[in-house]
């Protein structure tokens, strides 16, 4: 690492944020049950077996609403197929509640499967890394004091930028997880709706939330690979022609555009789920 302060700056924010690429990518391959060492999964197991006897309740209330609401008259209650179709409503609805810890596992390994898919076939990691190009080191180091102000102004706001963007970029992939944990402690009483007709729009709702929920790795996946391809194959480049602190204000621009691009995709990424999903 060079010794030149501003140089210093622009080599911590560009490790940094190549970090968080890093731990990003470590994120998105863990299951929930792996998530900082099991713990967190513990506590969500307690909760939700304290919700699926909440959530039996709840079903015989749904059940005992959608039978009066479905019913046009009384005669309908002594119709066989009218109780043969609630009574199967009311036992699959019972055995989603019961299993719902095993039909969220399901999902996420579904989910799983594809992002392992996207990884795989695109080489499995992201690459290439961002890099301060050696012509604006050099021509950082040959500043003077006066002259190296203005661009360590500039390298400030510059590495000040990538900071934060690194730190959205990692909330984002954190806030996920949070999510994929709330929906799974809270599944009982979602699901607990498909005992009712009228009520099973709820349930279907929960369901969809939560596979769009789980795609959203996908979609963060494939913005990173994306991004490491593009860094790739069109690196910002320094004009050594240009003045020094023109030339990394220059760079710096580039390299925060990029940065904005994979950041926006990844902030967006439950909106493009529900556009690819159909409103997922």
């Amino acid at each position: 690492m060079s010794d030149n302060w501003i140089v210093n700056i622009l080599e911590t924010a560009l490790a940094d944020w190549n970090g968080k690429l890093t731990e990003i990518w470590t994120l998105l391959t863990q299951t929930p049950q792996n998530f900082k060492g099991g713990d967190v999964w513990t506590v969500i197991i307690g909760i939700h077996n304290a919700l699926v006897g909440v959530g039996y309740g709840l079903l015989v209330l749904f059940f005992a609403m959608g039978i009066f609401q479905s019913a046009a008259s009384f005669r309908d209650f002594q119709r066989p197929e009218f109780a043969l179709r609630h009574f199967i409503r009311f036992i699959l609805a019972k055995l989603a509640v019961g299993s719902c810890m095993e039909i969220m596992t399901a999902i996420f390994s579904v989910c799983g499967g594809i992002i392992a898919t996207v990884m795989s076939g695109m080489g499995g990691s992201v690459s290439t890394a961002a890099t301060l190009p050696s012509e604006i080191v050099t021509a950082i180091e040959g500043l003077g004091l006066l002259e190296s102000i203005p661009l360590w102004l500039v390298s400030l706001l510059g590495s000040l930028f990538i900071t934060v963007m690194s730190f959205v970029l990692l909330l984002t992939v954190y806030g996920r997880f949070f999510r994929l944990y709330m929906f799974t402690a809270l599944a009982p009483l979602p699901l607990a709706t498909f005992a009712g007709e009228g009520t099973a729009a709820s349930g279907k709702a929960f369901l969809k939330s939560y596979i769009g929920a789980c795609m959203e790795g996908a979609v963060i996946v494939l913005a990173c690979l994306i991004y490491s391809a593009f860094l790739s194959s069109s690196t910002p480049a320094a004009d050594a022609t240009l003045p020094a602190v023109t030339m990394a204000w220059q760079y710096i621009g580039q390299l925060i555009f990029n940065m904005l691009i994979l950041t926006g995709l990844v902030r967006g990424a439950d909106r493009i789920v529900k556009e690819v999903l159909g409103n997922v």
